[in-house]
């Protein structure tokens, strides 16, 4: 296996977003007068996108296309300006990728989340060029597990899919490296570990230095 590329998952892979997710999901829901959920419980309602997310967790007779709209409307506004309140990178992540790029491997994000908020997020939190590409969800490209978000990045690279890595949490990620003829890394630290560990990942590790021994294994 000779690997020139990463690519990760965001939500629950590179950072641990889940309070400040269910924190303006349940602002929004109390908004329109629903019930709200337990901040743990997000961790099984995120992964395929906001839309989904907000079908999910409002009552079932509430999931009008206009309801939704305007919920989604002032979710995203609410999680746009408090995003990064208690958002921070998994312990040893920073070091993880600060080594990947020492090893001059091209790096990327590839996330369900609004490709706004993925981008900011991001730039919250890793210093400016740290991935040579960051991208979410956009109304033209389907969302993860199609693999076209990981062929958009692989064609920006110039790597075939067998020389790079998807890495993520859940069986969302670990079902679009498959479809993309990757190899896949799940991660036990994230918000699905028992999907990451029985999904068929080609690799499953509990810490992020195991990435880095892995890929050295391999160049």
């Amino acid at each position: 296996m000779k690997i020139k590329a990463v690519i990760f998952d965001l939500d629950g892979t590179l950072l641990n977003t889940i309070k400040d997710i269910a924190d303006s999901a349940n602002f929004t829901l109390k908004k329109f007068g629903y019930p709200t959920h337990p901040v743990d419980s997000y961790r099984y309602f995120v992964g395929n996108g906001v839309d989904n997310l907000i079908k999910v967790i409002l009552p079932e007779e509430a999931r009008s296309p206009e309801t939704m709209l305007s919920f989604k409307k002032i979710y995203l506004e609410r999680y746009g300006t408090h995003s990064m309140e208690t958002t921070r990178p998994y312990d040893g992540v920073p070091e993880m990728i600060a080594e990947l790029k020492n090893m001059r491997l091209k790096l990327a994000v590839a996330s369900n989340k609004p490709d706004a908020a993925t981008k900011s997020t991001i730039s919250d939190t890793f210093a400016e060029e740290t991935f040579n590409v960051v991208l979410g969800g956009r109304s033209d490209v389907p969302l993860k597990p199609d693999p076209t978000i990981v062929h958009n990045i692989l064609g920006e690279f110039g790597v075939p899919p067998a020389e790079a890595l998807f890495v993520g949490d859940t069986s969302v990620d670990l079902e679009t490296a498959k479809n993309a003829g990757c190899p896949s890394v799940g991660v036990l630290w994230g918000f699905r570990p028992e999907e990451a560990a029985n999904s068929g990942a080609d690799f499953v590790i509990a810490h992020p230095f195991e990435l880095t021994e892995l890929i050295r294994r391999a160049l």
